[in-house]
């Protein structure tokens, strides 16, 4: 394989992954727009349940990324039936975790919902809509598996179209169910239920016709289902510190000040929506390291990943240029409010100049996972505590706030943080151990 046409392989799977991620935030940003003219009340309740379903959803997100590898290695090898297979166990191991999660989460809803102390009228428009949602979750999960499976036979294109239909969908029947049968904010749940389900029921025509095609089992196999799942449990790990850095940079950006938070939670979404860019290259980073390891091609792998990297890197570059330009206006965008814009600026100019960081640190993230290196990933995320949780509490300690304060969160997050990201994961890398894992 050239250069250019390496170059095009990382195009062809990324921007498909791209739109297939940007997606999966709409649907919320669809009820929210339709339940928020139902009046505040909902539109609270909707925060609250969004909340909960986030980060349920947030750690089950291993689904997808220990299919994908696992897939791509058998396919790499030439053999597309084990490789469909073992996406097949994975949608079956999620359809049981989904199972679990939604009687479970119906159950609990009430006492999740009182951990956010909010009034009783809020608190029923949060349960409304979250004992609902929770029977989507199996659906949710099984799109996670599949999308995996797709991404793990090198085609992203797929979970786009089944995505965008998904979305128009979902939009059609909120509207609906709203709007035309009254139901409220329930109304919102039940549309966005319906329309996940849709998309597992397209999911699982377009998986029966590749099990058909080469001559995979529908059933789930024992063998498969515990080494998904083991490689899921670590990766789940992983997932875990992750949320945990994000919740204590929250809670001393909370402790900081009102303003703060809310300048916080302004630079964190912008850093969100360039992590969709970045996080469509670890997916063909992923994908295409898992293919070449099956096909027993380490010198390819090697090319893989330098050309990978690359990407990442000078995609960083770009995507904070662009943060850098437009620091003196995202704050006014966000809230219409100019002390609020001077207040961020500072720190998004520590989130632009940390974006080439990020760029590499989400592709090598992507690398171990095709390499199935998911134990080593979760002995990293704590590893990768040690230095930030003590940056955060010097940062709460100090009690500085104001412009300065929120620079220094954002120093610990995309300096300290991600610094050690870098760190642990490029030691793996440069190791090989990973490459030893993967035989």
């Amino acid at each position: 394989m050239t250069s250019a046409s390496l170059n095009r392989e990382i195009l062809r799977l990324a921007v498909p992954a791209l739109g297939a991620l940007i997606a999966e935030p709409a649907f919320l940003i669809v009820d929210a727009a339709l339940v928020g003219h139902l009046g505040t009340t909902p539109l609270a309740g909707l925060g609250i349940a969004g909340a909960v379903l986030q980060t349920i959803v947030g750690l089950m997100v291993f689904l997808a990324y220990s299919t994908t590898p696992a897939v791509a290695r058998r396919f790499g090898a030439g053999d597309p039936g084990a490789a469909v297979s073992v996406g097949i166990n994975g949608m079956w191991l999620a359809l049981g975790l989904g199972a679990v999660l939604a009687v479970v989460g119906a159950v609990a809803t009430p006492w999740l919902v009182s951990l956010f102390g909010a009034g009783a009228e809020v608190a029923a428009q949060a349960s409304a809509y979250l004992v609902i949602s929770m029977w989507g979750l199996p659906a949710m999960l099984i799109v996670f598996a599949a999308t995996g499976l797709l991404r793990g036979l090198q085609n992203t294109m797929t979970p786009l179209w089944i995505a965008g239909l998904g979305f128009g969908a979902n939009a059609l029947l909120n509207a609906l169910f709203i709007y035309g049968f009254g139901w409220g904010i329930a109304g919102s749940a039940a549309g966005t239920v319906a329309a996940q389900w849709g998309m597992v029921a397209a999911y699982v025509l377009v998986v029966r016709r590749l099990a058909a095609t080469h001559n995979a089992s529908l059933r789930a196999h024992g063998d498969g289902l515990r080494s998904t799942a083991r490689s899921g449990g670590w990766l789940f790990l992983r997932t875990v510190s992750l949320r945990v850095a994000l919740l204590a940079t929250v809670g001393v950006a909370t402790a900081v000040g009102t303003d703060e938070l809310a300048g916080w939670q302004i630079v964190f979404t912008i850093f969100s929506a360039g992590a969709f860019a970045l996080d469509a290259l670890a997916i063909a980073a992923q994908a295409l390291i898992g293919k070449e390891l099956g096909a027993g091609d380490p010198r390819q792998v090697q090319r893989v990943l330098t050309r990978t990297v690359a990407w990442g890197a000078w995609f960083g570059v770009v995507v904070g240029a662009l943060i850098g330009v437009l620091s003196g206006v995202l704050g006014i965008v966000f809230t219409g409010d100019p002390e609020i814009a001077a207040l961020v600026q500072p720190a998004l100019i520590v989130l632009a100049v940390a974006q080439p960081l990020a760029g590499v640190v989400f592709v090598l993230d992507g690398v171990l996972m095709g390499a199935n290196d998911a134990r080593y990933l979760a002995l990293a995320g704590g590893l990768n505590l040690v230095p930030f949780l003590p940056a955060l509490w010097i940062v709460s300690a100090t009690g500085v706030a104001g412009s300065a304060g929120l620079v220094w969160l954002a120093v610990a997050f995309f300096g300290v943080y991600l610094l050690a990201r870098l760190a642990t994961l490029g030691w793996r890398v440069r190791s090989g151990r990973w490459l030893q894992v993967a035989a």
